[in-house]
């Protein structure tokens, strides 16, 4: 008689592993090879979402990280779903997103003589991801542990797993490990570096804080506000940490690094400054104008997750570990009574404000502010690609990170919608709206569908100029012709009827804020394609 045992396979204990991390989907298009993960996924609690391609569900599983904090999971299956994911992986290395790539392949001997859909994942992959692994019966669960504590340490990042067919759907050995903790804060060591990092901070009159984004992936917003706080030195962040430091608070200088409208008055600042703490300041965000952008007689402090030999800017005091943990190490030393006396970075806030208020006529810097107007203070945004991210990350203010959504590593056309339907899958309650340009929505018009099939009532909010704007810009003032950046106009609104939302085309700021008002209190997503004028842009970033 046959066995009633039921037999653990390499695909249950991959995703049992998984599900312990707290993760809760997992994105992908099945394929063959990927069948039995998709059914261990449902076995652990962890809910296969159907997208409509490989890149979208790296994003929308990078979404559900901002909304959790467990690394995102997404799967492809072999050949052409690994293909298609490379963009989204390359995403998650440049913006440091810890993501977990399941992908599903042949078995090794089988590979030998069957050719069909069959390339090295791995060799594709490699460059990309923080690490690679191949799972076999005997290591598929020790493989995740590793992979958990890979993407999560240090600088995040995506982590690669190739299983084979046999492997996830034979019979595979339980580790006897228990999950891979996380590294605990680690304070840096007393002695003649933290003396000296004290010193220089001590000693500062002009002190200036530039945050990254290994603040907000290390949950230290709240250490690096009080610390500014206390010393009265103002705040600089990267698009990727805006919020980290309220944007309300006088502080705030917001966000930094591809404007050159906003770096005009931000980098005088920097220059005039003779202390900065780089407070997990990641320059992969930054533009040419940042390299090396300090005074050679400015004291820099440089606390990072990871030491990278970025060559972008020195260190004079270089701490590597738990940023909460190293700014407190540095928190002994005593504060100036009064910093900035010629009141610079007071002057430098009213002129960011001055600069990026909006004119009376309608363009996108008048609806970026109504539709600010018209959410809630809670609300998360996504933010496209294009000369709209630019503008847009200026306007709008948060006071909370992980609240505006974005690729500033990469700066990959295609994430808004996904990011945003990720994060609304995870908080739904929370108002979500994602703005794209007319050339990135139709890049992914496909997750309008993906939006239906999950009733996700976001908002898409399209700036329609029918341009590539933001090279269209710099063919411009390059002198060259204009080529290859200019379309046609889509029907945005009968696309969102199509596939099951509802659009409208809007023109004026009143019909935008009573149109943004009702798709709050919809149940399906809403798209509304704001035509502006061809260079509205110019002159704005």
């Amino acid at each position: 008689m046959p066995s009633s045992e039921t037999i653990t396979t390499g695909a249950d204990l991959i995703a049992r592993g998984l599900a312990r991390a707290g993760i809760r989907h997992a994105f992908g298009i099945p394929g063959g090879e990927v069948l039995a993960l998709v059914e261990a996924f449902s076995a652990a609690g962890i809910e296969p979402v159907l997208v409509k391609h490989e890149n979208a569900a790296g994003f929308m599983a990078e979404g559900v990280w901002h909304a959790t904090g467990a690394p995102g999971l997404f799967y492809a299956t072999l050949g052409p779903g690994v293909a298609n994911a490379a963009n989204v992986v390359a995403n998650a290395l440049q913006d440091r997103v810890p993501l977990i790539f399941i992908t599903g392949c042949v078995d090794a001997a089988e590979a030998e003589s069957y050719t069909h859909q069959v390339f090295d994942h791995q060799a594709l992959l490699r460059p990309i991801v923080k690490a690679s692994f191949r799972a076999t019966a005997e290591t598929a669960a020790l493989v995740v542990e590793k992979a958990l504590a890979i993407a999560l340490s240090g600088r995040p990042g995506p982590v690669h797993i190739d299983v084979p067919i046999s492997v996830a759907e034979g019979a595979a050995k339980a580790s006897m490990r228990p999950p891979a903790p996380l590294p605990l804060p680690v304070r840096p060591a007393e002695g003649h570096g933290l003396e000296a990092a004290r010193g220089a901070l001590a000693n500062a009159e002009r002190p200036l804080i530039i945050a990254g984004l290994d603040v907000v992936n290390q949950g230290a917003a709240d250490v690096v506000a009080d610390f500014a706080r206390d010393r009265d030195i103002p705040v600089i962040t990267t698009y990727k940490a805006k919020g980290v430091l309220p944007e309300s608070d006088p502080l705030s200088l917001g966000g930094a690094g591809l404007s050159p409208k906003a770096d005009k008055l931000l980098l005088p600042l920097v220059k005039a400054a003779d202390m900065i703490v780089l407070a997990g300041y990641d320059p992969i965000e930054m533009r040419l104008n940042w390299r090396d952008p300090f005074s050679p007689g400015t004291q820099i402090i440089d606390i990072v997750a990871e030491a990278m030999p970025h060559g972008v800017h020195r260190s004079d005091h270089l701490i590597v570990g738990d940023i909460a943990a190293s700014l407190s190490g540095l928190s002994v030393a005593p504060a100036k009574a009064h910093v900035w006396p010629g009141g610079e970075p007071t002057v430098a806030r009213e002129a960011l404000r001055d600069s990026f208020a909006s004119s009376a006529a309608w363009g996108p810097d008048v609806i970026f502010e109504t539709v600010r107007a018209a959410t809630p203070a809670d609300t998360v945004i996504s933010i496209d690609s294009g000369a709209h991210r630019i503008l847009l990350s200026q306007i709008w203010q948060t006071d909370i990170p992980h609240a505006i959504l974005q690729s500033t590593g990469l700066c990959t056309m295609g994430c808004a919608v996904p990011l945003a339907l990720g994060y609304k899958l995870a908080r739904p309650a929370t108002p979500v709206v994602a703005f794209v340009g007319d050339a990135g929505l139709e890049m992914g018009l496909g997750e309008l569908a993906t939006a239906r099939e999950l009733g996700l009532p976001i908002v898409i909010v399209v700036l329609v100029d029918e341009s590539l704007a933001l090279i269209e810009m710099k063919q411009r003032s390059s002198q060259r012709p204009n080529a290859a950046v200019d379309f046609s106009g889509s029907d945005f609104p009968a696309v969102a009827q199509a596939l099951g939302g509802v659009g409208r085309w809007v023109d004026d700021a009143g019909t935008l804020a009573g149109e943004v008002e009702a798709a709050l209190g919809r149940s399906v997503f809403t798209v509304l394609a704001c035509r502006i004028a061809r260079r509205a842009y110019d002159g704005k970033i």
